[in-house]
């Protein structure tokens, strides 16, 4: 096995959690990876914390925004610089399973198929496994992701020997969402591994978690950025309230 894994991170206000997260890369079975992080203007001591755990880990960059703009804008700062053969994503509060990394390489060995995603376990602020795992179905596409995102930034994996390296959609929300679309029009589907290999904390107040807040974005999304017609738009809303809904019961 071998390659680049070249992986995203956007800090905003992250002192809490961004140790456990970047612990959580460094304890992987696999080794060859850059971790390219990029502060929001953090007014915590996430910066701090960072350039501390640099000093013993080269492979740790970190990137400065000079305004607060949002996490579309930091995750495509950092993708404009991936230098590896893989591209992957982990928010400032998440964390992987030690074999994260292994487990996607070798299942994109294993299948041919140059996108996969996998489950993961939910947890509170504190880690505390209040919620359900979200097992995710086996494969999904471009029509399967209109009505349900699935794939959660924190377990995406791209091959992009395979697929190149795409931006996210400029907009506040939903952007992870319009990323894998630009890969699910290149291939028929991207495989999910259905055993959890990273935890995702809610955080309290989660705007995910907020379907009424979001509803405004989800139709901007259907319209605007895959401009689909009213018909459609309506077609994929209703399927994104219904699973939203079932996603997030415990």
């Amino acid at each position: 096995m071998n390659g680049l894994v070249s992986i995203i991170t956007p800090t905003y206000n992250s002192e809490k959690f961004i140790t456990e997260t970047i612990q959580s890369v460094q304890n992987q079975t696999y080794q060859t990876w850059e971790m390219i992080i990029v502060d929001d203007c953090s007014s915590d001591k996430t910066i701090e914390i960072v350039q501390q755990l640099m000093e013993d880990d080269l492979r740790i960059h970190l990137i400065r925004l000079n305004k607060n703009s949002g996490a579309s804008k930091a995750r495509n700062e950092a993708i404009k610089l991936v230098k590896g053969d893989y591209m992957t994503f982990l928010d400032a509060d998440d964390i992987w399973f030690p074999d994260f990394i292994e487990n996607s390489i070798n299942t994109i060995k294993e299948t041919g198929i140059p996108f996969v995603f996998s489950s993961y376990r939910r947890s509170n602020e504190n880690l505390e496994f209040v919620y359900s795992d979200f097992i995710v179905p086996s494969k999904v596409t471009y029509t399967d992701i209109l009505k349900t995102n699935s794939i959660s930034c924190l377990t995406a994996f791209i091959d992009v020997k395979e697929l190149g390296v795409k931006l996210m959609p400029d907009i506040r929300k939903r952007q992870d969402m319009g990323l894998w679309l630009k890969y699910l029009k290149e291939i028929p589907f991207a495989h999910g591994i259905q055993e959890p290999k990273a935890i995702y904390r809610i955080r309290e107040n989660s705007l995910s978690r907020d379907k009424k807040a979001l509803i405004k974005y989800q139709w901007q999304f259907y319209r605007e950025v895959e401009k689909l017609s009213i018909l459609e738009s309506v077609y994929y809303m209703m399927h994104w309230m219904v699973r939203g809904f079932l996603k997030y019961r415990n």
